[in-house]
């Protein structure tokens, strides 16, 4: 294996113990991969980059972005870890002169060599991996999947290879530049972070190969048409073929659960899986760090900052401009924090809704509606642990009871 191939994953602290899985995994059967913790937010104090499976730390706030403090007020989590990978990926290429560089998202592992992506980029110079690769073959995993699929991206975002060659720098710089400028999850505008731009990519770059063997970014949305055998300890198999990398996509909101229930109930080798992966992240420090708060999460005085202010600062000039430093917020200062507060009731507001389709179960019913309010109990609109500890809580009964009621 060459040298001088890199890897790097998005975080914020609470992603940390994934992002060590992930590291080790890739790291056990790749030595030879660089792998760089790209990270929006402060480390703990106990971090002791000699002690991880990290080769580097890139800061995002060291990276080159025009008008930080505004950038990092106008994403929220998931969009700041977003927004900030081509910048990344810029870099690594920048200072490293890396020959070829993956990107994995944090809740992925990596079970065997990554040579077989190496071979790909011989003759590419960007590696995409599709949601599906099957058409579906009924109501409710077309509607799961594939329109899933039109709605949020084609491609899967979690992972994305590219050859530092000119085809695949000039998907690299394209690819920045539209992560700095629009990447925010606004469906109703054709926005799903990088995903939906990544739409565009096979139109304009020719030297792109869409990965569509079975053994990469195996994940609940394409069980469907992948058949997994084996076990951990003799070789995980996907359609007879060793896996790659795996998808645990989902996994904190329970979503990953529910849907690998739905698709995967009566298959051991997931559930193996799926249990090696939560002692992994145990053994990582996921009771210990896995709730914890970014920095860019509150405004100066530790109020929690919603979504809904996010996108008030972001939409509007006039407010960029007067208040420069959006996270500042001091007693009898003017702030962007109390101009809100007094201007809350102007403010549009879209109150969520979840959407469940007439085609629908009754059992799928109950586990939408626990997923929407486990998912809403990490959403930054939750501002008190006893919030969080009840919607959570709440989620459960209705997944169990629906569980029971329709056994």
């Amino acid at each position: 294996m060459n040298d001088n191939i890199h890897a790097y994953t998005s975080i914020t602290t609470n992603y940390l113990p994934k992002a060590r899985v992930l590291a080790r995994s890739l790291k056990k059967h790749n030595p030879d991969v660089l792998f760089h913790l790209l990270i929006s937010d402060d480390l703990p104090a106990s971090f002791k980059l000699n002690d991880e499976p990290f080769d580097s730390v890139i800061y995002a706030d060291e990276l080159d972005i025009p008008d930080p403090d505004k950038f990092f007020f106008t994403h929220t989590v998931v969009e700041l870890c977003t927004a900030v990978k081509g910048l990344a990926l810029e870099y690594i290429f920048k200072t490293y002169n890396a020959d070829t560089v993956f990107y994995f998202d944090p809740d992925m592992a990596v079970f065997s060599s990554i040579q077989s992506l190496l071979d790909e980029l011989d003759n590419n110079s960007i590696l995409l991996t599709p949601h599906q690769t099957e058409p579906e073959k009924t109501s409710t995993a077309i509607i799961d999947n594939e329109m899933c699929s039109l709605r949020y991206g084609v491609f899967n975002l979690g992972f994305v290879g590219v050859k530092n060659d000119s085809e695949g720098r000039r998907f690299s710089q394209w690819w920045c530049d539209r992560l700095v400028d629009f990447c925010f999850d606004d469906v109703q505008r054709g926005l799903f972070t990088d995903q939906k731009w990544v739409n565009l990519a096979p139109c304009f770059f020719s030297e792109l190969k869409i990965l569509r063997d079975p053994i990469y970014n195996v994940a609940t949305w394409n069980l469907t048409s992948r058949k997994v055998t084996g076990t951990l300890e003799n070789g995980i198999f996907i359609n007879e073929e060793p896996l790659c990398f795996y998808h645990f996509s989902g996994f904190d909101s329970g979503a990953q659960e529910y849907m690998l229930k739905k698709y995967g109930a009566e298959n051991p080798a997931l559930y193996e899986l799926r249990n090696w992966y939560i002692d992994q992240c145990q053994q990582q420090g996921q009771d210990q760090i896995g709730d914890a708060v970014y920095k860019y999460g509150c405004y100066s005085d530790g109020t929690l900052i919603k979504s809904n202010e996010r996108i008030e600062y972001r939409t509007r000039a006039d407010l960029q401009e007067r208040f420069e430093k959006p996270f500042e917020a001091v007693p009898g200062k003017p702030c962007y924090r109390s101009w809100y507060i007094d201007n809350q009731s102007e403010v549009g507001y879209t109150s969520p809704t979840i959407s469940i389709s007439s085609l629908a179960g009754f059992k799928d019913v109950f586990f939408e509606v626990a997923n929407y309010f486990y998912s809403t109990s990490y959403s930054e609109r939750v501002n008190s642990s006893l919030k969080r500890f009840l919607l959570r809580n709440f989620a459960r009964f209705m997944f169990y009871t629906g569980k029971i009621l329709l056994k």
